[in-house]
């Protein structure tokens, strides 16, 4: 039987989630594809992957999908991760370099800087894993992932883009989704999501398996700054972000 070809991305915050699948029956029928958020989009549009934890912004572009199972990337306050660094305060910015290692977090460090900070400034696609040495004087820059925890060393200022959208708007964020661009059978769906649900509720063993410089206490961040529920609230709120750009989005 042909095996279902999910994009997974490795970073940290992804960790619980990869952890149930590996360590579940579910893994024997699937063929993971490792990769950074904004490919794993285009993987999912080209269709060389099947279902993929991509960031949501790409919804738009898919000429159909599916939201799989209960799980996501998203937060209900701070983040950590997704943040805006700066030399000086936000209000004092000329440009913000966007990592180009995202698709979400670009589009909602457009919309809180319009609508939530109500700056005019210059956005910049960064290109490269140097992007970050640019971050100085006037020029801010958006950092996602585990680099980011190092980026709080070097730059004075952080504007934590989950924190800033519950201040905007009262809701959580879901930065990324499992979704798929073809039905999926339902069998696998409920063992997919099983196993989900396993690396979740099983976080203290997947942190003795995490190679990582300890720039972050671990156990906090997967508890207290990731919220991995995809519920009616995080639905609620992916639709109003996605209706910042397409209308009447349905979730």
């Amino acid at each position: 039987m042909k095996k279902i070809r999910v994009g997974i991305v490795n970073y940290l915050n992804t960790a619980p989630l990869i952890y149930g699948i590996k360590n579940s029956a579910v893994s024997a029928d699937i063929e993971l594809v490792p990769d950074y958020p904004a490919n794993l989009a285009k993987d999912l549009v080209d269709n060389k992957i099947d279902i993929g934890l991509v960031p949501v912004a790409v919804l738009p572009e898919l000429p159909q999908w599916w939201l799989v199972g209960d799980y996501c990337i998203g937060c209900d306050g701070p983040v950590s991760s997704v943040c805006i660094f700066s030399d000086l305060p936000i209000e004092n910015t000329r440009r913000i370099l966007l990592d180009y290692q995202s698709r979400t977090s670009t589009e909602l460090a457009r919309v809180l800087v319009r609508d939530f900070w109500q700056l005019n400034v210059e956005f910049i696609d960064a290109t490269g894993d140097d992007f970050q040495q640019q971050i100085k004087g006037d020029t801010a820059g958006l950092v996602i992932g585990d680099r980011s925890f190092a980026q709080r060393k070097t730059s004075k200022y952080s504007y934590d883009l989950g924190e800033a959208w519950k201040m905007h708007t009262g809701l959580p964020f879901v930065f990324a989704a499992w979704i798929s661009n073809k039905p999926l059978d339902k069998d696998f769906i409920s063992a997919f999501n099983s196993a989900n649900k396993h690396g979740v509720e099983n976080i203290a063993d997947v942190l003795p398996g995490l190679n990582y410089n300890g720039s972050v206490n671990l156990g906090e961040y997967f508890s207290k700054y990731i919220s991995y529920t995809l519920d009616d609230e995080k639905r609620r709120a992916l639709r109003k972000f996605l209706n910042y750009f397409h209308k009447d989005v349905i979730v």
